[in-house]
């Protein structure tokens, strides 16, 4: 039995993370639309705007808390802050990849987020914050 714990307690870590992004909604205004959303569309849905949030996640190795701040007053997250440049940094990455995938591969991700871009994240950062270096002999090469 012990070949198979690493896969329970693998699965049970990523049950409780995802019950933690579950149980953290991003604040909506009166119509139900997220507010504060300036690149993904505010009518996007719950699901999709959860996995957009995983994929980041995913992609970068980093948790909700790089790019957004804890409430001041209360327990959570302020979805809605723009308090960290890492947040707006982001902003900046995806609107630059959806141009990129427009421009070249004719993809129409800020129109339909369920369509899988060819440039996305993981292209350049490999699981890191910041994208791992190719050195000079490399190139070369």
């Amino acid at each position: 039995m012990i070949p198979y714990k690493k896969a329970i307690v693998g699965t049970g870590l990523l049950a409780f993370l995802l019950s933690g992004i579950a149980a953290t909604k991003p604040p909506e205004d009166d119509e139900g639309h997220y507010t504060n959303l300036k690149v993904l569309s505010k009518k996007i849905s719950e699901d999709e705007l959860e996995r957009v949030m995983y994929s980041f996640e995913h992609q970068l190795g980093v948790t909700c808390l790089y790019c957004h701040v804890k409430k001041t007053n209360e327990q959570g997250i302020d979805f809605a802050s723009d308090a960290k440049k890492e947040k707006l940094v982001a902003r900046d990455m995806i609107k630059m990849t959806i141009n990129i995938n427009k421009k070249y591969f004719n993809t129409k991700i800020d129109k339909k987020i369920n369509e899988r871009p060819v440039i996305w994240c993981r292209t350049c950062h490999k699981g890191f914050t910041k994208p791992p270096t190719v050195s000079n002999k490399k190139m070369n090469d």
